[in-house]
């Protein structure tokens, strides 16, 4: 049987009202009638890209599924400060219990978004792709690389089990760059792209001479990201990867280099300001 796609995105919401709720709401049970029904309005007190409606409407149907969500923006949209995002409709109770764990989750992936989008704009060529890392929180990568393509920008690998990252300590255990690139090609499939992580061009060399697909450029200079362009002259594609922020990701992208990866833009993406008010 084929599992439903929104298994672990209700895993996820799940836990988080959970750790929210408990045994049940106090304040909202003491003072809220379970009859009484409502509305809310989801501001946007700021501009933002809009990421993860689908997760805060689903949170409300967690607790009750006659909660309604009418939205007049969704993923991906540009939102104007001041804008009404939504209208949530139903039980009252159901409203007010779930507001911080919804409203948790859509600013938090929302300024992933917004974040990326910034650096996307930046960038000085449509070919160059602004892409994520592993660098998310424990338990949310999958929404976290969903807010990123909101922004704009595109995935690496999901995890260390579907794509070939070969890194520094990987060569250290290995012996060589060489050595590792050759023991590693016998053993995974055709089918998966290998990617080595250099540090200067004599690592670019032996990583193109042995035969990878990909080559991350690590903390490398603006001079030596050209020269790496130079030298691969198209044979594999290169990555500018280490500390590329909002005020370089521009020049970085004008050297010819085919990926930016930005941990930032998971790791240190501030929480949009969006609120819930009752109507």
């Amino acid at each position: 049987m084929k599992q439903d796609y929104l298994s672990p995105i209700d895993k996820i919401i799940d836990s988080a009202l959970e750790e929210d709720l408990g045994p049940g709401d106090m304040t909202t049970s003491a003072l809220i009638d379970p009859s009484m029904k409502g509305e809310a309005r989801l501001l946007a007190k700021e501009e933002i890209i809009l990421a993860g409606i689908e997760v805060f409407s689903r949170v409300f149907s967690r607790l009750d599924p006659e909660i309604i969500v009418e939205c007049r923006y969704h993923d991906g949209d540009a939102v104007p400060n001041g804008d009404d995002i939504c209208i949530v409709k139903g039980s009252m109770r159901g409203i007010l219990s779930g507001e911080r764990t919804a409203l948790n989750f859509l600013q938090h992936l929302s300024g992933i978004a917004t974040f990326t989008r910034r650096h996307v704009e930046r960038t000085d060529s449509s070919r160059v792709r602004v892409i994520d890392t592993r660098k998310t929180t424990p338990g949310l990568r999958i929404l976290e690389k969903y807010a990123v393509r909101m922004g704009g920008g595109f995935n690496h690998r999901f995890g260390l089990f579907d794509g070939i990252l070969i890194k520094d300590n990987h060569i250290a255990a290995a012996g060589s760059l060489s050595k590792a690139l050759t023991k590693i090609k016998g053993m995974v499939p055709h089918t998966l792209r290998i990617e080595v992580e250099v540090e200067d061009m004599k690592g670019v060399e032996e990583a193109i001479g042995a035969g990878a697909d990909a080559i991350l450029l690590d903390n490398m200079s603006l001079e030596e990201m050209r020269e790496a362009v130079s030298i691969a002259g198209g044979r594999v594609l290169l990555e500018a990867s280490g500390g590329i922020t909002l005020e370089s990701i521009e020049e970085v992208s004008k050297t010819g280099i085919d990926l930016i990866s930005v941990g930032a833009i998971t790791h240190s993406a501030r929480s949009m300001n969006i609120s819930l008010e009752v109507i």
